[in-house]
């Protein structure tokens, strides 16, 4: 299944299609974030956020519930199915589809770096599960969710190490294209 998906990454991922996903990214980093940042400023009243936190506490997490108040909560939650729901798609299709580009002019058709289009798809993966349990412990607060508040913590994490490990390949894809188009000019 994997390997399937990664091949079809890899033959939809073309320079328009990179082009146009990039635009698309470029264009919601530039205008939707910055207006969901503000607004998310003002529903937690200036406190930490999960999904931007590397790591939290269990007990962290119930101290942003207490901090943001009911209307602070609901609005999380509502961000979480709305906002969260395109933003992780966008940053992964721009990901995914770079990362398939580069590493199919960097790296040999066989070689194990194709697959490595596959990374962001499992970070989008981990923040949906990460918004998913999150939200569940903002709903049912004052109300303690034992086992769900104990793993978000290790979602946002995984999610963040996976997101930063997509654009350390994303980089690496960089190198290994100019290192290959390098070679093929040296050898003409």
């Amino acid at each position: 299944m994997w390997t399937g998906l990664s091949e079809w990454l890899q033959k939809i991922s073309n320079g328009w299609v990179v082009f146009a996903v990039l635009v698309v990214f470029m264009l919601f980093t530039a205008f939707v974030l910055p207006t969901q940042a503000v607004q998310a400023d003002q529903n937690n009243a200036g406190v930490d956020t999960p999904d931007l936190s590397f790591y939290y506490s269990p007990e962290k997490l119930y101290q942003m519930a207490e901090s943001y108040g009911e209307a602070g909560r609901q609005e999380y939650i509502k961000a979480r199915f709305t906002f969260d729901l395109v933003w992780p798609i966008v940053y992964t299709l721009s990901l995914v589809t770079s990362i398939s580009w580069l590493t199919r002019r960097g790296f040999a058709p066989d070689s194990r770096w194709q697959r490595a289009n596959l990374v962001p798809v499992l970070a989008v993966v981990f923040d949906y599960i990460e918004n998913i349990s999150t939200s569940l412990v903002m709903f049912r607060y004052p109300a303690r969710t034992p086992v769900i508040d104990f793993v978000a913590p290790f979602f946002t994490s995984i999610k963040w190490i996976l997101v930063g490990g997509s654009f350390g390949l994303w980089l690496i894809g960089i190198g290994a294209g100019i290192f290959a188009w390098i070679k093929k000019g040296s050898a003409d």
